[in-house]
């Protein structure tokens, strides 16, 4: 859930890692640090509790020609947030410094092992447990080992400290008696390596490698890096020595930049025409009127045999599960159960051989749907990911899947990585209702209203100002109901956790008619009630949760379909949207919904982007 930076090369360290550390911002975090290695081969530490601007400070008044270094955001796991907790740690007396992501459950009693042992603890991190044993162990390896390779001894040392951690990992090491290298081990972490010229990189993600290199190397379980200027080493746990798989890097250095807008999360709102396009792209085909993937890695012959699916997520992604098991058993006529990650990963559900799991992420990293997936895989399923993230863990586990391809997500509440997600299960709806009973003319005719999708955002997005409007009479508000049904159901509960994750107002989600058996307790003046209503085959019955609403005194928000001048009578507020399929309606109606939270954020002075206590990647339990 925290960020990791590294460079070496031959230009100043701390000009990479400042910047690949404000790059990873998005991430969560709570303090920050670097470790780089002067010309003297000691090692500098510098830390900072708050924003990476207090430690681009501290690191201006105390300038380092270092041309190595790491860097580190960490979010809290283990020890409150203060400079003693703060990455990187030591290991040994300053014989190595580390930063780690993830989290390490035996820390406890390695911990209690190693003073016993004499080693003396400044920090309540697991993380100064890991520089500790990688200190011990390239003691005995400097008596013992009898390479002529300067590295292989600090190697070996953190090959022999891992194989004692029980947990998750991403590892950048840097050693004071080798100023050339950085080490780096991953486990159920991620950890990108970039190629440049007479220059190396490592970072958490591709973000902070965007315009610094093109060429980028994916780091896998069980593998571990020696990385110096000019040559790249990469070793497996069980494997020896490998080549590295080198891709390209797919983003840019604009996509990761705010241009005109004021936030990442405004300017990804209004990125959602072009990111559902771009999920789109290609997979459309209106000879065969169904969808095309190249990565599901089954055969169509495979596919009808499918019985049952299962979608399994965390967040915003579960939200999106919901609105693609609407989809999947109206399209196309297959059962559906919709999972949390966090429980099925602990589960032991009945599930035969003709069932399909599908983990729905954006990162690819969400340590939960990771764990289920992997659980699932062990039962012997077969396991699809439909996720944003190239190179990403759940990416690679899965027996086969699809990118989102909707670019780089930084705000940490999730809203055209979502939208993305919708179109993308809506697609796989269609391309197994193809398979199984849906025409030639209704697939032509769902892939013809799917193909409006981008210039349907566009319009609905110009109902930002009055959605503004709405948000500055409202804004105030302590608490808000949003409530719909049908494919609106999982829209209401996504504009909820928006509002909550964002603008920290306690807003809670129900299908409309289960208003009455209780939520309905809280309706007073002072609780908006948000209706996602655009019309449909129970837009009635939604219209008498309206008027039970309004009979007690609620205000109401609406979300209504262009031309329902029945609502304009009853609604104290209503946003237009343009009238679509109702297997659209969860794509279109979310929009509104998104640019509501953001406006009553931006007046409550919350800070949009980097909401408290959440973090962007969940990569711990």
């Amino acid at each position: 859930m925290c960020g990791i930076v590294g460079y070496v090369g031959s230009k100043i360290a701390n000009d990479f890692l400042i910047e690949g550390l404000r790059r990873l911002e998005y991430r969560g975090y709570d303090s920050a640090g670097t470790a780089t290695l002067n010309g003297s081969g000691e090692i500098e530490i510098i830390k900072s509790v708050g924003r990476i601007s207090g430690l681009a400070s501290k690191i201006t008044k105390q300038p380092s020609s270092a041309t190595l270094g790491i860097g580190h955001t960490r979010w809290a796991t283990h020890g409150v947030p203060n400079e003693a907790n703060a990455h990187p740690h030591i290991g040994g007396r300053l014989d190595l410094a580390i930063v780690h992501n993830g989290v390490i459950e035996n820390h406890a009693e390695l911990k209690q092992m190693l003073q016993e042992r004499g080693f003396v603890f400044g920090s309540d991190t697991d993380t100064e447990v890991i520089g500790h044993l990688i200190a011990e162990a390239l003691q005995e390896e400097l008596e013992n080992n009898d390479s002529q390779d300067p590295l292989a001894a600090p190697a070996e040392a953190i090959r022999r400290a891992t194989k004692m951690l029980r947990g998750t990992y991403g590892l950048a090491v840097v050693f004071k008696d080798h100023p050339d290298a950085i080490f780096a081990v991953r486990l159920g972490s991620p950890l990108v390596i970039g190629i440049g010229q007479n220059e190396n990189f490592l970072a958490s993600d591709a973000a902070p490698l965007a315009g610094f290199t093109d060429k980028i190397v994916y780091l896998a379980d069980h593998q571990l890096a020696i990385i110096t200027e000019n040559d790249l080493r990469i070793s497996h746990r069980d494997l020896g020595q490998i080549s590295p798989d080198v891709k390209e890097l797919a983003i840019d250095s604009e996509q990761v930049e705010l241009g005109d807008f004021d936030h990442y999360m405004l300017k990804e709102i209004y990125e959602q025409p072009e990111a559902l396009a771009n999920t789109m792209r290609g997979r459309l085909s209106d000879d065969d009127a169904t969808a095309v993937f190249g990565g599901l890695n089954l055969t169509p012959h495979h596919l009808r045999r499918i019985k049952r699916i299962v979608f399994t997520g965390c967040g915003t992604s579960w939200h999106s599960a919901l609105v693609g098991e609407y989809l999947f058993e109206e399209i196309a006529h297959i059962p559906v159960e919709v999972e949390y990650a966090s429980e099925l990963r602990y589960r032991n559900p009945p599930m035969d051989n003709e069932t399909l799991i599908f983990a729905i992420t954006q990162s690819g990293e969400t340590a939960d749907t990771l764990a289920a997936l992997r659980e699932m895989k062990r039962q012997g399923h077969l396991t699809m990911a439909i996720c944003n993230v190239v190179g990403s863990s759940i990416a690679q586990e899965a027996d086969g899947g699809l990118f989102l391809h909707a670019g780089p997500e930084i705000g940490v509440a999730s809203t055209k990585a979502y939208t993305s997600q919708c179109v993308a299960l809506l697609m796989l709806a269609l391309y197994f209702g193809r398979l199984r009973h849906i025409s030639y003319n209704e697939g032509r005719r769902i892939i013809e209203n799917m193909k409006k999708l981008p210039e349907l955002i566009e319009k609905t997005l110009q109902t930002s100002d009055d959605l503004r409007r709405v948000a500055e009479k409202y804004s105030s508000a302590n608490n808000f109901l949003y409530l719909g049904r049908h494919y609106n159901f999982p829209t209401a509960l996504e504009g909820a956790l928006k509002l909550k994750e964002i603008s920290y107002i306690h807003a809670e989600g129900y299908p409309a008619a289960e208003m009455k058996h209780g939520p309905i307790a809280l309706v007073d003046e002072h609780t908006p009630s948000v209706f996602v209503m655009p019309r449909g085959f129970i837009y009635d019955k939604v219209m008498s949760n309206v008027e039970e609403i309004k009979a007690r005194g609620g205000p109401v928000i609406a979300i209504a379909e262009e031309g329902d001048e029945r609502i304009a009578e009853v609604a104290d507020e209503v946003i237009y949207i343009p009238r679509v399929e109702e297997y659209l309606q969860p794509i279109v109606s979310v929009i509104p919904l998104q640019l509501l939270s953001y406006h009553i954020a931006v007046l409550r002075g919350c800070d949009v982007d980097k909401p408290r206590n959440l973090a962007k990647s969940v990569t711990v339990e």
